[in-house]
Order: structure tokens, then C-alpha cells, then sequence
């Protein structure tokens, strides 16, 4: 039995904590600056904090404490705040979406009080909980044989085939980064996929996109667990998604794979697409598309499409 402290109890955190405390016995005290997560993660079995202070003192060193929190300002001030109350060989792992050049930069300041960071880009989403984490894990040996215990209860069941359902990338930085370029090709995948399916809605046929996507499920060559979640989207959403926006956030994590190709010189059309299309779901692409139709408009007298207001 091992002990651990969460912050951050939202979907992912949230279900991480009962995951463990559902498989293991396993200790976590949760800290979560909303009562009722923490309400949730006392019902799975962890012990409530009351304040990150309050989460260390309940933990027993060498401590481990494991952040969920979003990518940012959010993450640096809350490992800030635990550097002040963490002593030598405790452990921070940073389990969210950071840029792994803040891993390294956060790994070398703690590393003077003699305090680990583990970084792991962490793949599951909602569906976690019930089929494990898929994570890749950056730092250094001693602190990923310490934090393992965790990993293994988090993860897939390891197979024959695959191995174990995470796994050791390299140095600080190194797992964050594997996660980037991750969601890079993720971003890439979807963007096939929404394409696709966007033809079959302007077709002459009138085709059932979730029938469609539940067939490529069955040996096609482009099955994979996106095509089984879009099939599920077509069904609760209907086949034209009608009541969903055509904006498409972005989290950051294909920026960085695009900046960091360019970086390296590295040709990534499809990826940047992706990325691309999602900034033009979110109006970015409109005065290009102005510019557009007024140059038609100068160089050919076509008509241009004016706004009701204008």
C-alpha cells in the first residue's frame, strides 16, 4: 500500500482518484478548491484536504503529490505553493497538458530543495475511468520506480502484445512531449474524419453517418476508437449534428507540435491543416475570407454577400 495526494478533481482528476481507491488500496488524500469534488473523492474513499497545507500534513513522507490542474498559470502557481510546503525527496508529477520546456524549467528549480517532478501527458479523457490512462511518463528513474505503483493502477491492464499501459519516455520533458506530439496526430485524425463525413452530408445519397462509422468499425482499415466515438456522436447528436456550433477549441498542444516542427524543420502539412481549420471554426479565418471576395469583387465585378446590419 502506497499513499498519494491529488489536486484538482474535475473529470480527469476526479476519476483518476476513483479509479485508484476502486482497484487498490492504495491511500489518497484530494484537494480540489471545488467542496463538492472533494465531496466526490471522500465518497470514492480518499481523505479530504482542506487546503494544499492541509493536503501535505496528511501525507507522509516522502510524500507524492499529483496535479491536475489546467496547463499554465493555473499549474506553475500551484507548484510554487507546494515548493514552499514540500521538503527533500518529495515528489511532484504534473499529470496535465503542459509544454515540456515548462517541465524542465520547473524540474530544475525544484531540484535545488531536493524535491522530483514527474511530468506525464496523461491520454483517457472521460473514458478512464473505465478503461485506464494511457501515460507518458518523463523524469528521473528513481522517482518513476517510487510513482509506479500509481502508474500501473491508472493504466490499461498490460498484455501479451502491448506491454503495459504506460510508459517510462525519458528525462523531465520527455513524457509531456511524447503527449504533445500526441494531440498533434489526434488533431490530424479528426480533421480526416470531420472532413469525411462532411462530404456524406452534402452527397446525393442520403447516408447514415453513425451506420457508417459502426461499418468501418468492423476490419476497415480506418477504424480506431475515433471512429467509434463519432459513431456514438451521431447517435445521441443526431446525423446532421444540427444542435452543435462549428467551433472547434483548441488546447494548445497542436501549436506546440506545429511550433516545434517548424523548429526542427520538420514538414507537418497535415497537422498544421488540422490546426489551421480549428482557428477558421473560430472566426480567425473571416477577414482573409472578407479580403477574399473583395478582391473578386475589384478584379471581376462578382457580386459580394453583404451583412443585413451592414
Amino acid at each position: 500500500m502506497a499513499q498519494i495526494g491529488f489536486i484538482g478533481l474535475g473529470k480527469m482528476g476526479g476519476n483518476m482518484v476513483a479509479r485508484i481507491k476502486r482497484d487498490s488500496d492504495h491511500d489518497v488524500v484530494a484537494f480540489d478548491h471545488n467542496k463538492e469534488n472533494i465531496a466526490a473523492a471522500v465518497g470514492h474513499g480518499a481523505v479530504g484536504a482542506r487546503s494544499l497545507a492541509d493536503l501535505v500534513k496528511k501525507l507522509e513522507a516522502p510524500r507524492t503529490v499529483w496535479i491536475m490542474v489546467p496547463a499554465g498559470d493555473p499549474t506553475q502557481d500551484t507548484v510554487d505553493k507546494l515548493a514552499k510546503l514540500l521538503e527533500k525527496d518529495d515528489m511532484i508529477v504534473d499529470g496535465g497538458n503542459s509544454k515540456w520546456t515548462d517541465d524542465k524549467a520547473r524540474a530544475a528549480t525544484l531540484r535545488s530543495a531536493g524535491i522530483h517532478y514527474v511530468d506525464v501527458g496523461t491520454s483517457g479523457g472521460v473514458w478512464g475511468l473505465e478503461v485506464g490512462y494511457c501515460m507518458m511518463v518523463g523524469g528521473p528513474n528513481r522517482a518513476i520506480k517510487r510513482l509506479s505503483p500509481f502508474l500501473d493502477v491508472l493504466a490499461p491492464a498490460p498484455d501479451e502484445e502491448h506491454g503495459p499501459g504506460w510508459g517510462h519516455m525519458g528525462p523531465t520533458g520527455a513524457g509531456h512531449y511524447v503527449k504533445m506530439v500526441h494531440n498533434g496526430i489526434e488533431y490530424g485524425m479528426m480533421q480526416a474524419y470531420a472532413e469525411g463525413f462532411g462530404l456524406f452530408s452534402e452527397s446525393e445519397f442520403e447516408l447514415d453517418n453513425a451506420k457508417i462509422a459502426h461499418l468501418w468499425m468492423r476490419g476497415s482499415v480506418v477504424r480506431s476508437w475515433l471512429c467509434e466515438l463519432a459513431a456514438n456522436a451521431f447517435e445521441q447528436e443526431g446525423n446532421d449534428l444540427a444542435a452543435l456550433e462549428p467551433v472547434v477549441a483548441e488546447s494548445g498542444e497542436g501549436r506546440w507540435t506545429v511550433e516545434e516542427a517548424v523548429e526542427r524543420r520538420i514538414p507537418m502539412p497535415v497537422i498544421t491543416a488540422a490546426l489551421y481549420e480549428r482557428y477558421n471554426t473560430q472566426g480567425r479565418g473571416d477577414m482573409a475570407a472578407k479580403v477574399n471576395a473583395a478582391l473578386r469583387a475589384q478584379f471581376g465585378g462578382h457580386a459580394v454577400q453583404r451583412r443585413a446590419d451592414g
